[in-house]
């Protein structure tokens, strides 16, 4: 069945990621897990090669191509085993990208998005709070509007390129009386007078740098503002479908490179004369591993296809994030427990997994708001319809 969904030109641009992947970003991982920063050349590298342009319009520099190209560039991405630095390319382009692709305007697009897709800007979206976490409408970071400027102040935090990235994707209140009906998205250069970033020190994840950003008076010209005024909190709810697929599909990925590793290792360790993957509480448990891994894959891949058709997949996708991540923890664990001592050497990929794999419950919505989400769904029978732009 998976074979449906890719083509033989999905199938070149695989084996032509992983060879790039091989020679370009795989030698320099250690120094970037140990450093926590990805070397500036590297951008331009992907941006040369046009995989920051995958869902870019050709009119920007871009290739415009269908969603499983997205599909394998995730998924490559997690083979290489470094959470941080997948985190950092996939959080430039669909998460700031995103917006850019979707709100801006065709001054806006050139001055930032055709840059993006080249590498020449990074970029990193700010919406989670210190004291706001998941709940969006109760963000406290505002934007009043001033002449021809916004006068933005208040903070981010956990934002993915939030410190060495270049412009930064803002929510921030422009109705404080509104709620969430009072939110709009904003372009920030990330070097304008005002703007300032703590590095945080994170258990996983450690190529990346995440921020807690803040903004003490910082002036955005009006032009910056994306879409519509006020109208934000629809842009932010249709944006968390993609990056929650996107999420999902990072997961059953990792999970997929834990249990081959796990294979590879299980057919060579040895114990009491045969080796391990013989032991029948051993294989029996991996294929339950194996299972679950598949029925996430097989879901997320018919939810990207429905996607692809321009269906609105809110349900879909937070079902995929809840419970790929989910079952990539699942797996990892066991996966790591299969190489008894060595799964917890650092020299051994299952440690570091572990770590990574750990935010997959909680970035990009935590899994308890993900349950409420679909409660009011399935329960509530809450309707989510897609915005107008």
């Amino acid at each position: 069945m998976i074979d449906m969904y890719f083509t033989e030109e999905h199938n070149l641009f695989r084996e032509s990621l992983k060879d790039f992947l091989q020679k370009e970003v795989v030698p320099h991982i250690e120094k970037w897990e140990e450093s926590g920063r990805i070397d500036g050349d590297i951008w331009n590298k992907f941006g040369e090669m046009g995989y920051f342009g995958l869902m870019t319009p050709e009119d920007y520099s871009g290739l415009n191509l269908d969603l499983f190209y997205t599909v394998i560039f995730l998924e490559e991405l997690q083979k290489i085993n470094s959470g941080g630095f997948a985190a950092a390319m996939w959080a430039h382009q669909y998460l700031a990208m995103t917006y850019l692709n979707k709100l801006a305007t065709h001054e806006q697009k050139k001055a930032y998005l055709e840059p993006s897709v080249l590498g020449n800007k990074i970029g990193c979206l700010g919406v989670s709070e210190p004291f706001g976490g998941s709940d969006v409408a109760a963000m406290r970071t505002t934007a009043e509007k001033k002449g021809d400027v916004y006068i933005v102040n208040g903070s981010k935090t956990f934002i993915t390129n939030g410190v060495y990235g270049d412009y930064i994707i803002l929510a921030a209140k422009t109705d404080i009386h509104a709620a969430h009906k009072g939110i709009s998205m904003f372009v920030v250069d990330r070097n304008a007078k005002g703007v300032s970033a703590n590095k945080l020190n994170k258990l996983g994840w450690r190529a990346s740098d995440t921020a807690e950003l803040a903004f003490d008076n910082v002036e955005v010209p009006a032009s910056n503002l994306l879409g519509n005024l006020n109208e934000g909190f629809s842009y932010i709810m249709e944006a968390f479908a993609l990056e929650r697929l996107v999420m999902g599909v990072n997961a059953h990925a990792r999970a997929e490179y834990a249990l081959d590793y796990a294979l590879q290792y299980m057919s060579e360790r040895e114990a009491f004369g045969k080796s391990i993957n013989q032991f029948q509480a051993l294989r029996h448990r991996l294929v339950d591993l194996y299972s679950d891994m598949l029925l996430c894959k097989q879901f997320n891949y018919a939810t990207i296809a429905q996607m692809e058709k321009g269906t609105y997949v809110v349900k879909e996708a937070t079902i995929s994030k809840l419970k790929s991540t989910k079952m990539a923890d699942e797996v990892i664990y066991h996966c790591l427990q299969f190489l008894g001592g060595y799964g917890y050497i650092e020299d051994y990929p299952m440690a570091r997994l572990s770590r990574d794999s750990r935010l997959g419950p909680i970035g990009g919505g935590t899994s308890e708001i993900l349950r409420e989400i679909l409660a009011k769904i399935i329960v509530d029978k809450k309707e989510y319809k897609k915005p107008k732009v």
